[in-house]
């Protein structure tokens, strides 16, 4: 059984480590967890590896944030993966650092990755999980705040909270979305 999991963030060295990259983040943690590397691949950085049975593709869309629909098209029809074996992993400013929260469907939440996504699939509902990077920010400050760096304290707890996020993605894929939602939301 495959599953794509898709992480959202910018290509290039000026973003790697920004917060607005932390997609990205999480799939580099879990490719390394699971022994693998990405390499370049049509849309997007690739990577592929298993999990108790379940095949999992990673996808790190090379299109830019705001265009990752995309990618996240292309990739769901090449794999023949349908929408609901899908996660998409993003920051999120509405929820405080380091908290994780999984949905099966949503809004964009003023996000445009997942603006873009949606706009492109036609459909809100496929599965997501939020990754907290607070709002830690004064008024205008909202892009130097996603486009910047962790803090030093955030950093401590960086590798952490990466940890619980592979723990989830693979859950999501071995036990399923509702079981999933059930032990890592809000954690």
């Amino acid at each position: 059984m495959k599953f794509l999991l898709v992480g959202l963030g910018n290509p290039g060295a000026d973003y790697v480590h920004t917060r607005h990259n932390i997609g990205f983040m999480a799939l580099d943690a879990l490719a390394s967890a699971s022994g693998v590397g990405f390499a370049p691949n049509r849309l997007g950085d690739v990577a592929h590896c298993k999990h108790k049975g379940r095949q999992l593709i990673l996808v790190k869309p090379t299109t830019f944030m705001n265009l990752s629909g995309k990618a996240v098209r292309y990739w769901l029809e090449t794999e023949k993966v349908t929408a609901d074996r899908m996660m998409v992993i993003t920051d999120d400013i509405n929820l405080p650092f380091g908290t994780l929260r999984v949905r099966a469907k949503g809004s964009d939440g003023g996000h445009n990755g997942l603006k873009d996504i949606q706009a492109v699939l036609g459909t809100s509902a496929y599965p997501r999980l939020r990754f907290g990077v607070g709002a830690d920010f004064g008024p205008g400050r909202q892009v130097d705040h996603v486009l910047g760096t962790f803090s030093a304290e955030e950093k401590e707890t960086l590798d952490e909270r990466l940890e619980r996020t592979v723990a989830l993605m693979r859950s999501f894929a071995f036990i399923g979305l509702q079981r999933t939602m059930n032990t890592f939301n809000n954690t």
